[in-house]
């Protein structure tokens, strides 16, 4: 993994996952270190971002490593006409590693193929979000004490959902059985459907949450996305189309969790927030340590 890009779930082997995951618990236990001194990442937003930059950031200054970047393009020479190719190159004269968010789909790849230092994708559009998988398979084997052989309840925006498909292809590896819940517009898109047919992973879809729920052991929310939309009516007919309520967790299996990629807008009410099995926020703090293992492994330090 030293000096490889992460641009897409698929860059990395079932046996590498495994890999950044066993470091992620050694930092979970030690996230304190000073590894990174004298490293310089670079973090750069084009859109905007809350827990996967300041988990990023807060995973470089634990290990004592330096941040540059900008989390608006409108401060940067972007909004001067700029192309990504020079903010890149420019970038990378400054620092061992770059951190990158954009809203056009292939935008990370294309960036990786120019860059003399490694490019991590921390989300290109309705494409990928590798990292965000990554902590997602921490998330699950914490909870579950494994990743094989689960059942996994997808809802919301499938369609243009980036953690989804990123976990729909990292879960693959691991015999799952998927449950897509979603409105018709926004169903799990064909070439990822043609992943599970390959390796014969069973899936379903309902429209229905509460169909799913039952014999879930993950419940994976998702946000609707306005900004995916470039119809307002569109997205006004779906944004409210699922909403997890405290009393539908009743009768679920005692081990399931609800995760979350956060930020939640309606679709997880607040008296969930209470209940032993909602699990998004400690999600969110598990983002620090496996980012801390992908960074240090991309690297070289560990």
């Amino acid at each position: 993994m030293k000096n490889k890009s992460l641009v897409s779930i698929s860059d990395y082997s079932k046996e590498q996952y495994l890999e950044i995951l066993n470091l992620a618990a050694e930092f979970e236990k030690n996230p304190v270190q000073d590894i990174l001194k004298g490293y310089v990442v670079a973090t750069l937003f084009f859109e905007p971002s809350t827990r996967t930059r300041l988990s990023f950031e807060s995973a470089v200054n634990k290990l004592g490593g330096r941040i540059i970047g900008f989390s608006d393009a409108g401060t940067s020479s972007v909004q001067k006409g700029e192309s990504l190719k020079d903010t890149i190159l420019t970038v990378a004269n400054y620092s061992d590693l770059i951190v990158m968010r954009h809203p056009i789909e292939g935008s990370a790849r294309f960036a990786s193929e120019i860059s003399p230092v490694p490019i991590i994708n921390a989300g290109d559009g309705a494409n990928q979000h590798p990292t965000q998988c990554l902590l997602d398979l921490y998330s699950i084997r914490k909870t579950q004490g494994t990743l094989e052989n689960l059942n996994i309840a997808l809802v919301g925006d499938l369609k243009y959902g980036r953690t989804v498909h990123s976990l729909l292809v990292a879960m693959s590896e691991f015999n799952p059985t998927f449950n897509f819940i979603s409105p018709v517009e926004l169903r799990m898109p064909e070439a990822y459907k043609i992943i599970l047919d390959r390796k014969g992973i069973k899936y379903y879809e309902h429209t229905n949450l509460e169909d799913a729920l039952l014999y879930a052991d993950i419940v994976y929310m998702t946000r609707v996305q306005k900004e995916r939309f470039s119809d307002p009516i569109e997205y006004e007919k779906v944004k409210n189309a699922y909403i997890l309520r405290n009393s539908m967790l009743a009768n679920t299996k005692e081990n399931m969790r609800v995760l979350h990629p956060l930020p939640r807008v309606n679709e997880i009410a607040i008296d969930v927030d209470s209940n032993p099995k909602a699990y998004y926020f400690e999600q969110a703090l598990n983002g620090v340590y496996t980012r801390q293992a992908i960074i240090c492994k991309i690297l070289g330090v560990k």
